[in-house]
Order: structure tokens, then sequence, then C-alpha cells
């Protein structure tokens, strides 16, 4: 009886294990199942209208970690918006063109004298970004943080109908409420003042100043919030990294530097931007910037005469503005910067916080070099991300082994976005020459013509030139192994960066 009872126990205990075991071998297949299917469908859509490069970067990521890297693509994975909105801004472009077309025809504003290349390359910047270069310009480079905000404080304190600002990063810091404190002043004397911040990079000033700020009389709308974002199944990273400020349609400033204190909250590290103060017919194709930009945000479009004035011939500085970003069908900037270096004869120098190249912009640069043309390329030996930094490092030696000249900025962090062709082309803005900036975010740059423009541009390099020191090609190959294994690793996943 006993031996029958135990007999009973034990066949009883081992059923509910066979099925518990069954139970979760079936689970098991069914989670292998799941991760194949994840591999095969993914290899589908990620490989769909995207660089190999970076189709394979996220393919690694998927292949070793199904779920994970599924859950990375649908929040950071899409680097379009969708077809609708891009429709939408090229709808808007073109009624905008109604309004910059009307200036086209007057006299030393839209035809400067160009030589065959540069006509090439203006033809180029203005089937990408749909703007026209615009003669009769007045520039000033500016390159110290506080003569920036004290120009624009003295702009907004002289404005008398509107002043719309649009930075990446408005901080609530000393210069932050600097700058908020004109725009106060300006509302309280009847200025129309329009704000556009980015979600990420202003959330703070977002989270602890909305309340005052429109208190103060000043309109802040946040641009690309996530929520918005998730609406129309875009990635969650896609940022503007615009800046720009325009008062009364006359005077704009654009460039690299933000709202914000020089060592962006760290102590022992400085920032070194350069900003363009302008005046000219090309404000007016910086104000259609951000009136496309506030549009989206807002609903509201902004076309009266008074957002638009007749422009007033300033100087001799021939301008052209070329937007980019995710609502363009194509990465407009990556193919301006590829095409530019192609286009360069003597000399290239370019400045830039983050350089992590694409492959067609890395192979330009080898090309340009085999070509007898000179590069330089002007980073800064600190950086304020890690990852990003490891990965910048990672190209040091293809760029070294093709002959071109990469210095490393010692007093501070360059901060500036710049790239000279000959005597000829400048650029400024605030494109890094990077993946992120090339495909990700929306930008804002400016390209000048012209030996004059070219000249102050490359004045202010040579300044970055002579506070840096020139990396060794065998200097650099003795860096420690470990140092080479974290670049390796890194570079598999810039694309991503």
């Amino acid at each position: 009886m006993w031996s029958s009872s135990a007999f009973g126990f034990e066949a009883d205990g081992t059923a509910e294990r066979v099925l518990s075991l069954a139970g979760c071998m079936s689970w098991t297949i069914l989670y292998i199942i799941s991760e194949w299917l994840i591999r095969l469908i993914m290899l589908g859509v990620v490989t769909h209208r995207r660089r190999p490069s970076s189709a394979t970067a996220w393919l690694m990521v998927i292949f070793f970690q199904p779920w994970v890297g599924l859950l990375l693509y649908l929040l950071f994975g899409e680097d379009r918006l969708p077809r609708l909105r891009i429709e939408q801004h090229s709808r808007l472009m073109r009624q905008m063109r109604t309004v910059i077309g009307r200036f086209e025809d007057q006299n030393n504003v839209v035809q400067p004298e160009l030589d065959p290349t540069q006509r090439s390359v203006v033809r180029l910047a203005q089937h990408l970004g749909h703007m026209p270069i615009l003669g009769g310009n007045h520039a000033d480079f500016m390159s110290r943080t506080q003569e920036v905000i004290d120009r624009l404080v003295a702009d907004i304190d002289a404005a008398e109908e509107h002043v719309h600002l649009m930075f990446y990063i408005f901080a609530p810091d000393a210069t932050g409420e600097r700058v908020l404190d004109a725009l106060g002043r300006a509302a309280h004397r009847g200025v129309r003042c329009r704000l556009l911040v980015d979600a990420v990079g202003s959330r703070l000033l977002v989270k602890t100043k909305w309340r005052e700020i429109a208190a103060r009389g000043i309109l802040m709308r946040p641009m690309l919030t996530v929520g918005k974002l998730r609406q129309h199944m875009a990635r969650m990273d896609l940022r503007n990294h615009r800046k720009l400020a325009v008062i009364d349609g006359r005077v704009a400033y654009t460039g690299s530097q933000n709202i914000v204190d020089a060592g962006y909250g760290h102590k022992d590290l400085s920032w070194h931007d350069v900003m363009v103060r302008l005046s000219g017919p090309v404000v007016l194709e910086l104000q259609e910037v951000f009136v496309l930009d506030w549009y989206f945000e807002t609903g509201e479009l902004l076309g009266a005469r008074k957002v638009f004035p007749e422009p007033s011939i300033t100087g001799d500085f021939s301008v052209q503005t070329l937007p980019s970003g995710p609502s363009y069908p194509i990465e407009n900037y990556q193919r301006f910067v590829v095409a530019a270096v192609y286009a360069a004869r003597q000399r290239v120098i370019i400045t830039t916080p983050y350089f992590i190249p694409d492959e067609p912009f890395l192979e330009a640069l080898q090309v340009a070099i085999m070509r007898g043309v000179d590069v330089d390329v002007i980073v800064p030996r600190r950086v304020d991300q890690l990852l990003v930094g490891i990965a910048g490092r990672s190209y040091y030696s293809d760029l070294l082994d093709a002959g071109v000249r990469v210095s490393l900025y010692t007093h501070g962090l360059l901060h500036s976005k710049t790239m000279s062709i000959d005597d000829a082309i400048g650029l400024v803005g605030t494109g890094n020459f990077d993946i992120r900036s090339f495909d990700l975010n929306f930008e804002l740059n400016l390209v000048f013509y012209g030996e004059h423009a070219t000249a102050a541009l490359r004045t202010l390099q040579h300044q970055y030139l002579s506070r840096s020191f020139r990396l060794n090609r065998a200097d650099w190959a003795k860096r420690p192994l470990r140092q080479r294994l974290a670049e390796n690793v890194i570079k598999l996943t810039s694309p991503l960066l």
C-alpha cells in the first residue's frame, strides 16, 4: 500500500514536471521562432533605401539582439519624416518662392559675377535647398560669445516690428536670461516676439520658464516634441539643430552658437563658436526658414509684408541659404559638402567638433588629396560626448593615411562648423561633418561666394590652426591597443550615432 501510494505520488510529480518542461520548451521554441522572424522581416525593412553602412550597423544589432534591436529601430530607426510631411514642406517652399521671387530681378541682388565652378555649386545648392544666391549683403563673422550676445541684445532692443529666434539650446542661465530680458522689453514695446526651441536641447528652459516666458508676452513653442514625432511615426531623436535670429526682416544671425554660457555648464571647458550677423536680401531667405518651422509647430503661416519687407542692398557679399533635414527627400547637406570637396582645386579647410564622415564624404577627401588638393581638418582635442569622440578618432588613421592634415584644437572645445574651398566658396552654419548632421538633424548653413567672404572665413580658420597641433601619423600609430580596440568597435556603430 505504501509503495503504491508512493509510486502514485511520484507518477503525479513526474507528470507535472513533464508538462512544465513541455510548456517551457513551447515558449522557448516560440521565442526562437520570433527572433528569426524579426531577423528575416527586418532584413527587408532596414535595407530599404538606406546606405549600406547604416543598414549593416542596424542589422548587426538586430541579429545579435532581435527584440532589443527591434525596439531600438522603432524608436530611432526611421530617419525620414512621413511622405505627407515632406510633400507639404515642398509645397510650402514653392509658395514661399513667390515671396522671395519678387526680389530676384533687382540689380546686384541675384546675379553676381561667378566663375564656372561657382555657378555649378550655386545650381546644386539651389536644387538641394530651393533657395537662390542673393548678392548685395553685408556679413560680420564673430567668434566671441560675449560679442554675439551683446550685438544680438542690442538688435532686439532696436526692434520695431518683430523678433524671431530659433535655437537648439536656449539655456535658463545668465546668457539666456539676458536674451529673455531683451525679448521681454521688446514685447512690452509692442514688438511681436516668437521663440522656437528644440524640445530636447532646450528641455530645461521649457520645463522651468514656460509660464514666465508667456507672462512676458513672448510666444514660445518647443520643436519636435516626442509625442508629435510618435504621431508621425518618426524616430524620437530627430532634432532641430538650427540657430537663427531674425529682427524686423532686416538683420539676421546664424552659425554654431547657442543661447548658453560659453562653458555649456562645464567649468573646465569653454566652447569656441562662430556666428554671422547679416543684413541685406539674404535675410529674407533666413526668414523663410523660420516661417516654415514656425508653421509646422503652430499651424500659423506668417506671410505679411512686415515679415518680408523690401530688401536693401547693404554690402557686396553673395550668399545662398542651404537648409537641410529629414523633411527633404534626400540628404541635401551631405550631397552639397561632397560635391564642394570634389569642386576644390587647391585647398580645403574644415572645422567641426564632431567628425564622423560617411563613406562618400571620406572618399571625396581622399580623392581630393590624390588630385593634389591640400586638405586640413581641424577638430577639438577634447569633446563633450565620449562615444562620439571615440567614433571621430577612429577615422584619424584613414585621414592620415590618405594625406589629410589633422589638427587638434587645444584651447577649448572648437564648436565652429565651417568649410572653405580654394578662395572661392565658404560654408558656415550649424551642420557638423558627421552622419547625424548629414541624415537626421534639421540644419541651417550659409554658402558664401567670392574671395572677400572666403578670406574673412579663412582668417578665422587660420586662427584655429594657430591654436592647434598637427597630429603625426607615426605618433598616432603608437596609441595604446585598448584605445584602438575601442575605436574599432565604436566605429562599427558610427552610422547609428
